[in-house]
């Protein structure tokens, strides 16, 4: 998976992020807002954006983006406040993960009803900043639509683990999002993608160690700023 990281001014910030062009060629399983489904895509885009964000259309916002980028044809785009230019990539026995991790409100999926969700309000009088984390997978092999499924299962499985052995008591955050890259080229589809399969353990371990470097350099920001 080549990641290239490019730049632009928005908002009055200048702010960063990952462009991977894939190409013909690939089944994408995504929970994002731009691409999100199954189906086929040539390129993935991970966007930050500025603290305070209030586009109430974040779906052209991402067009927008991609155009810009000349990306064309389907793609998957997601969005986050999280610092991009500190995504972390990690590699294991062919499969490439790509992983931007932001917690400034560590979540856990199942709370109480009722419970106010503080992603949605101002902490401490600072304008409302989410954390996200959005992980890219990509795979070298085919696989079916329901180990496609499989795969987003493990990716969010080795997430947790990552953040919970990271120090960070939650699943995650409020807005993470997934995106599963696999090749149509190859032999048949592999049918699974669990974590004790071949390639949904290489997913688990690569994802693994994407998302605790992530949250342990967020750790290390968050105490450069005092």
């Amino acid at each position: 998976m080549d990641v290239e990281t490019v730049w632009r001014e928005e908002d009055g910030a200048r702010l960063a992020a990952t462009v991977w062009r894939a190409g013909g060629g690939h089944r994408m399983i995504a929970s994002a807002m731009l691409g999100g489904g199954i189906g086929p895509a040539g390129w993935v885009l991970n966007a930050q954006v500025a603290g305070g964000y209030s586009r109430m259309d974040p779906v052209a916002h991402l067009e927008e983006l991609a155009k810009a980028q000349g990306l064309e044809g389907p793609g998957v785009g997601m969005l986050t406040a999280a610092s991009v230019a500190r995504t972390m990539r990690r590699d294991e026995d062919g499969v490439s993960v790509s992983a931007t991790v932001g917690l400034r409100v560590p979540t856990w999926a199942a709370a109480p009803a009722g419970t106010t969700d503080p992603e949605l309000a101002p902490i401490h009088g600072t304008p409302h900043t989410p954390g996200t984390v959005n992980i890219v997978v990509a795979v070298p092999v085919p696989l079916t639509d329901a180990a496609l499924v499989n795969a987003v299962v493990t990716v969010t499985e080795a997430k947790t683990q990552a953040l919970l052995e990271a120090g960070y008591p939650c699943t995650g955050t409020a807005s993470d999002a997934v995106c599963v890259a696999a090749t149509t080229n190859g032999g048949p589809p592999e049918p699974f993608a669990g974590p004790r399969s071949i390639w949904g353990a290489r997913i688990a371990r690569a994802v693994h160690a994407a998302v605790h470097a992530g949250a342990l350099d967020y750790t290390a920001y968050l105490e450069t700023r005092g």
